[in-house]
């Protein structure tokens, strides 16, 4: 007979793996940074004259209490990779929390739901774009560019907050770059990560700054007056994130074609790998461009979406002309990159063109970018996992490694690629059945489409769905569940799924 003691499952002192203590002491000092943020908004409500006192408050809060979590916990050791997962859920559940406050104590009626507040918070923060607004223009200037700036800082912009703590970390610090940059793994541009983060946070900047002015040039110059700076900015802050917020009800539809095409082009720039786009600009090799096999199969599947919606528009009648190839170069290259800006009601387009909207949706920018979703490398390498099955079912004996720009893959990459895709369909799943369930007993009335593509643009980080939460809609008319579970799915597909079911297994926490 086998003892307590000689089996050893009794008398030991249960130890976590993890130090919460030191993930919580980090988490309070990115919420003391975060909430300097505040001061943005402040500053546009001063410009127009609106009260300020709100961003002011939140920030106030968000920081004293993050400054409250860091002295409570501090002393704890350095952190690494496990206390890295734990990190980042936490600061985006905060990031949501602090945008949340700031509709709260604005007082504005469409955003003074908690559950509404905390959506749109999470929306802004996770680059989703989608949202409970049902008249935007409303929205005061201030808060209105709160919304475009948040997502600003949710792209890649919440780095400049890493930066400050990164030193910190040991093998972290790759983890907490990796979950702002998503994608299977970080190409780093120097020897340190904190190097890295840098420069990347540069360019993010840089690109940010270039938009601003070639859209606001094209209201200077007359070309389409009603971009003036203060869209521009705004624009500029939801494109780069590939986030799809906007200041006017109809999306991208309020303004001219000119501008359309200047944010097609700089939506492509944000869906490119951030590590590429920097060696082939600043360092002035634009010829790694063509050599890489992601960047030629993320342009091929832009190019075949748009022409494939082009063709519908045109035989279908729905469009014609430099409109059908610009509204259909612009949707594709929104849904993919998952920006989620519309240039065009598409609720009235054919179950052709809508099926190819919600495929794009599933393949997502390159990995690298500020992009969601899946990830065109995931595709890529799932393509050459199948391929190598499919040859080594007839030549069992042929030994086929993988490769992706001519270096081998190794096995455990390629297993957590086909984890990450198993985990993020069969949550898709799981998404897509609680809404068409719960709809059914207690509304909105939900069509299966309409269900399947709120799951896959929140998951997906996209933004618009289709019916009530269409590209000129909300999801206002979702209740207080479903929008709980969209929100958890935007927080969920924003740190690629993993980071956060791994906090759930009883391995995560115990050595």
């Amino acid at each position: 007979m086998t003892t307590a003691a000689q089996s050893g499952r009794i008398g030991k002192p249960r130890v976590l793996a993890v130090d919460v203590v030191g993930a919580l002491n980090l988490v309070g000092a990115l919420g003391k940074l975060l909430g300097v943020a505040a001061l943005f908004p402040a500053a546009v409500a001063l410009i127009y004259s609106e009260p300020f006192w709100p961003f002011l408050a939140a920030g106030a809060i968000t920081s004293g209490l993050g400054w409250g979590l860091e002295l409570a916990t501090s002393g704890s050791e350095r952190i690494g990779v496990r206390e890295g997962f734990l990190v980042v859920a936490l600061t985006w559940l905060l990031a949501a929390a602090f945008a949340a406050l700031v509709y709260l104590l604005s007082g504005d009626p469409q955003l003074d739901r908690p559950v509404d507040a905390y959506f749109e918070g999470m929306s802004g923060f996770t680059t989703t774009g989608a949202t409970v607004v049902t008249d935007i223009e409303a929205l005061s200037k201030s808060l209105a560019m709160w919304r475009q700036f948040t997502q600003w800082l949710g792209g890649m912009g919440i780095i400049v907050l890493a930066l400050a703590v990164l030193p910190r970390l040991r093998v972290g610090g790759r983890q907490l770059l990796e979950s702002e940059l998503p994608g299977p793994e970080v190409d780093q541009l120097a020897a340190r990560i904190r190097d890295t983060a840098r420069r990347l946070w540069l360019l993010y900047v840089a690109l940010t700054a270039a938009q601003i002015l070639a859209l606001a040039a094209l209201g200077w110059t007359g070309v389409d007056d009603r971009m003036d700076l203060y869209n521009a900015v705004a624009h500029a802050f939801a494109t780069m994130p590939t986030g799809g917020f906007s200041t006017q009800a109809r999306s991208i539809e309020a303004f001219g074609a000119a501008v359309q095409w200047v944010i097609v082009v700089f939506m492509v720039i944000a869906g490119t790998n951030f590590a590429l786009t920097y060696r082939a600009l600043v360092r002035r090799q634009p010829r790694l461009l063509a050599r890489d096999e992601e960047f030629r199969a993320y342009l091929a599947l832009l190019l075949v979406g748009a022409a494939v919606l082009a063709a519908e528009l045109w035989t279908e009648g729905i469009e014609g002309g430099e409109a059908a190839i610009r509204h259909a170069s612009f949707q594709a290259t929104s849904m993919m990159t998952t920006t989620g800006f519309a240039s065009v009601d598409f609720n009235g387009w054919t179950v052709l063109a809508l099926m190819t909207l919600v495929g794009l949706m599933f393949v997502g920018g390159s990995a690298g970018s500020t992009a969601g979703s899946v990830k065109v490398v995931r595709h890529l390498l799932m393509g050459k996992v199948l391929r190598r099955e499919l040859d080594q079912t007839v030549h069992p004996e042929l030994v086929i490694p993988v490769r992706l720009n001519g270096t081998v893959a190794d096995e455990r990459t390629l297993r957590a690629v086909s984890s990450f895709v198993l985990l993020y369909v069969g949550i898709f799943i799981v998404g897509t059945s609680l809404l068409a369930l719960y709809a059914a007993y207690s509304g909105p009335a939900l069509g299966a489409l309409d269900a399947i593509a709120a799951t896959a643009t929140t998951l997906g980080n996209v933004g618009p769905g289709f019916g009530v939460a269409g590209p000129m809609g909300s999801f206002e008319a979702f209740d207080d569940f479903s929008t709980i579970v969209m929100a958890g799915l935007m927080w969920l597909g924003r740190l690629e799924v993993i980071p956060v079911i791994v906090l759930f297994t009883r391995h995560y926490w115990r050595v």
